[in-house]
């Protein structure tokens, strides 16, 4: 199969790259001139050089392509015409250029979010079918980006997939947190209730693949989670436990966390770049539940989460360890 993944030097997308080639694909890396590439060094993978915010540039790398993973985004952005032009026109320009070069194409799989149904009732979980109610820019530049990919379901093969909060090795919330913790500084996150669903990235990258292999798959959402709801407390003590023996931690409260939020935006906003840390992400921690159902891609699918919480955190640890990040 030839595949082009955009967003492939992220997080997520670097992950997906590698389990396709290792699975003898042909990838295609959708990058700009200048992303960097450090997470796919090594990989038997090929670089195209196009830009989501101009059209012309993306027709050549979708030429050929059996399957487009879309992954390529802004979560973190300083004002809603760059969630906007990243997330929204980003993803029109690409599905056009498939539709107008590789209308043969046999799956285009768009990488939207849980932002884009937006919170949850607490002590509910949310599934495909329920109202979209997002509370961020981020989220309501994914939703517009999927009513534009449904809407040209009948001449297109489409599937969206809506990832839960996704942890493992180079997520950077999750590294930040290990390297406070390493320092033993621990943030409470979270009212210490269950407040969200999880999965491992390995986990979605199965999820991407049965999506992209299944015909039944075509003109759904499907929602990856592992089962499970958590505090976002139980994630603090699961990093806690892989780092090693108790010790004693600095605990910062919230009204810290918020007011160090507010003094990385404004450094973000001289330096005109994405702040790492919001006031919005803390509210969405502290006011907000992100719990959801995932059993739609398994009753379909047959897809089912193989590692727990403990354990991806367990590896994700053992993974900053081995690359001389974390003592």
């Amino acid at each position: 199969m030839k595949a082009l993944v955009t967003g492939s030097n992220g997080f997520i997308g670097s992950h997906l790259a590698e389990a396709l080639a290792r699975r003898g694909d042909e990838v295609f890396c959708l990058v700009r001139k200048t992303s960097r590439t450090d997470s796919l060094a090594g990989l038997n993978v090929r670089f195209v050089v196009g830009d989501g915010r101009d059209k012309e540039s993306l027709r050549p790398a979708v030429r050929g392509m059996d399957v487009v993973f879309h992954l390529a985004g802004v979560i973190n952005a300083v004002d809603w015409p760059t969630y906007f032009e990243a997330n929204t026109q980003g993803t029109q320009n690409l599905i056009e250029a498939c539709l107008e070069e590789n209308p043969q194409l046999q799956k285009f799989v768009f990488v939207s979010s849980i932002s884009a149904l937006g919170p949850s009732p607490c002590g509910k979980a949310l599934r495909e079918e329920d109202e979209c109610r997002p509370v961020s820019d981020y989220g309501r530049s994914k939703l517009m980006a999927e009513k534009i990919v449904l809407g040209l379901a009948d001449r297109l093969p489409v599937t969206i997939i809506r990832p839960s909060n996704i942890i493992g090795p180079r997520q950077k919330e999750l590294f930040e947190s290990i390297k406070l913790l390493a320092k033993r500084i621990k943030p409470l996150i979270g009212t210490g209730e269950p407040q969200t669903s999880l999965a491992g990235v390995d986990d979605l990258v199965r999820a991407f693949t049965l999506a992209a292999d299944s015909p039944k798959s075509r003109g759904q959402i499907y929602i990856v989670t592992d089962g499970q709801a958590y505090a976002w407390r139980d994630i603090t003590e699961a990093v806690a436990e892989a780092l090693g023996p108790r010790r004693l931690y600095l605990k910062v409260p919230y009204p810290v966390q918020y007011a160090l939020a507010a003094v990385a935006e404004l450094g973000a906003r001289f330096r005109k770049t994405p702040p790492l840390l919001t006031r919005s992400n803390i509210r969405a921690t502290r006011e907000y539940c992100w719990i959801y159902d995932g059993s739609k891609i398994e009753r379909e699918l047959g897809f089912k989460p193989e590692l727990d919480m403990k354990e991806t955190v367990r590896r994700t640890v053992e993974w900053y360890r081995k690359a001389g990040m974390i003592k």
